[in-house]
Order: structure tokens, then C-alpha cells, then sequence
């Protein structure tokens, strides 16, 4: 009895932040930007978790740049392969139960690549022009504002990262999980997480990972592909202060990787093994950590076709 109190008393505070959060930002939870008419005929067999990431394929040729940092959103705007995904492929996310997905792999590649296309279908719906941060309580307003139905439920990004793919740890400054305990999309939840989702998700920001398009097949060597890179480029080290600068994402999310300790040990693992990586070794019960600012500018990319 006395569990189950606490259960429901947990729940109401989970369910009664959410309420203030949605007032505070104007959000209307069933406001979602792929409600455009669409019928599936019954004989209609589709695998969305593979046109999805085909979507995000087709993206990327029609309006990034070689490594996915930046994005053109006017070209991208006007593309057929954008049309195509805002016409059949986000609607059909109505009628999808990603509980069918076949297993972890199927579903990381799938949550990891709505995330990304809901940022982009976010940025141009919303007409973003300088940053996520822009407007009205800027971050939180926007992370909560780009949703989706998805099998009659709205899901937005926090509700991606931080409920589905971080097992439902909820968002690292705001108390309690993200889902309440009878919230039927716990059934999406990956079932264990993995670190690396912090080098595949991209926000539309300067500081963010590349966008890339993933797959359950490979999901593994591409996540681990995407956290050896990110690494790479973003680790400073200045010897004669014993210190250690990265990204802010590894402050951010610092209790996924264990605390200050695991976040050096994960660095240590996925740097290359070069004189960084050894004088980390070296150093480590002595390191400072220092993680640089943030750069929310919009990834924007103006190049001279179009």
C-alpha cells in the first residue's frame, strides 16, 4: 500500500510538471507537425523504421554538407525529398507501433533518426533563423514544441531523448523521469542505454554531431564511429594547468557516463591511441575537467547552388 502511494504520488508531480512546463511554454500537447491527412489502404505494407532512415538519406544529399555539420533548411524546404517525407512518411507515423520494432538495434536506429528529422521538420515549421534558442524560453520551448503523433500519441524530442532512449532518466535539470509510471509509451523505452546517443542526436546547433543516418545493421560501428569522432575533435588538453577541455555534453549528461570518471574513461577509450590519449593516462587522477561553451548557433549552410 505504501508503494503504491508513493507510485501514484510520484506520478501526480511528473504529470503535474509537464502541465506547467506545456502552460509555461504554450505548448499544446496535441499540437504535432505530422497531422496532414493520410489514409493507409489495408493491403499498405510499409517499414517505416527503413523509410525513415532512407528519409534522412535523401536529406542529406539534397541539402547538407559532406559530413552533415550544416544544413541548407531554404533548399532543404523545397526539396522533393522533404515534400515526400512531410506527405507519407511522418503521417504513416500515426498508425506505427514502435513497440513492433524488432529489437534494441531496430530501435535505436529508428528513435536516434526520428530525433533528427524531427529537428529538421522543426526548424523550417517554426521558420528557426538564427538558433534553437530564439524566442520565448528558447530551448525548452522548442524541444517540447516539435512533436510528433506516433501510434496516437504525441512524442516530443524530450520525450525521445531523455524518455526513450535514455531509459527514461528524464531531462538533467529537471526533476523526476520524463514518463510518469502509467504512461503507455514506457513500452518504447530502450532497454539499456548507451552512452554514444549523445554523438548521434543533432539539435541544429554548431556544437552539435553531424547528422548521419543509422541503421540496425550497423548501428553498433556507427555509434561507436560517432563517439570516436566526436572525441577526437573536441578534446583540448593544457598540460601546464593539468587540464582537460571538452564538450559541454559531457557535463550535461555526466551521470550516463558514471561521473567525472567515467567521462575520462570514455574519452581515454575512444580517443586514438596517440600522446593525448597517453598523457590522459598519465594524468588522470589529477585532471581538471573544463568543458567549453556551448555554440547553440543554427547549423546554417549558404553555398552558392541555390
Amino acid at each position: 500500500m505504501t508503494e503504491q502511494y508513493s507510485t501514484n504520488w510520484k506520478d501526480a508531480l511528473i504529470q503535474a510538471r509537464n502541465g506547467l512546463l506545456d502552460r509555461i511554454t504554450g505548448v499544446k500537447p496535441d499540437q504535432v507537425l505530422n497531422a496532414a491527412p493520410y489514409q493507409p489502404s489495408q493491403t499498405e505494407s510499409i517499414d517505416l523504421a527503413a523509410e525513415l532512415k532512407m528519409a534522412m538519406d535523401e536529406f542529406k544529399i539534397a541539402a547538407m554538407d559532406e559530413d552533415g555539420y550544416q544544413v541548407n533548411y531554404a533548399r532543404l524546404r523545397e526539396s522533393k525529398a522533404y515534400a515526400e517525407y512531410r506527405d507519407f512518411c511522418a503521417p504513416r507515423l500515426r498508425f506505427f507501433d514502435p513497440a513492433a520494432l524488432s529489437g534494441r538495434d531496430e530501435s535505436l536506429a529508428f528513435w536516434i533518426n526520428l530525433y533528427n528529422a524531427l529537428v529538421l521538420d522543426g526548424i523550417i515549421n517554426f521558420s528557426v533563423q538564427n538558433s534553437v534558442t530564439e524566442g520565448r524560453l528558447g530551448v525548452l520551448a522548442f524541444f517540447r514544441k516539435a512533436a510528433y503523433d506516433v501510434g496516437g500519441l504525441p512524442v516530443n524530442l524530450e520525450d525521445i531523448e531523455h524518455g526513450i532512449l535514455r531509459t527514461n532518466r528524464g531531462h538533467p535539470y529537471i526533476p523526476g523521469p520524463q514518463f510518469a509510471s502509467t504512461d503507455p509509451r514506457l513500452d518504447w523505452v530502450i532497454s539499456e542505454p548507451d552512452v554514444r546517443i549523445h554523438f548521434a542526436l543533432n539539435c541544429a546547433s554548431r556544437s552539435c554531431p553531424p547528422i548521419r543516418a543509422y541503421t540496425a545493421e550497423r548501428i553498433n560501428t556507427q555509434l561507436d564511429l560517432a563517439g570516436r569522432g566526436f572525441v577526437d575533435t573536441n578534446i583540448r588538453i593544457d598540460q601546464d594547468k593539468s587540464e582537460l577541455h571538452t564538450s559541454a555534453i559531457f557535463n550535461w549528461y555526466k551521470i550516463d557516463f558514471g561521473g567525472k570518471e567515467g567521462v575520462i574513461d570514455f574519452i581515454i577509450k575512444h580517443l586514438p591511441d596517440d600522446e593525448r590519449r597517453t598523457w590522459i593516462q598519465d594524468n588522470q587522477g589529477s585532471l581538471k575537467m573544463r568543458y567549453d561553451p556551448y555554440n547553440w548557433g543554427l547549423n546554417l549552410w549558404v553555398d552558392n547552388q541555390g
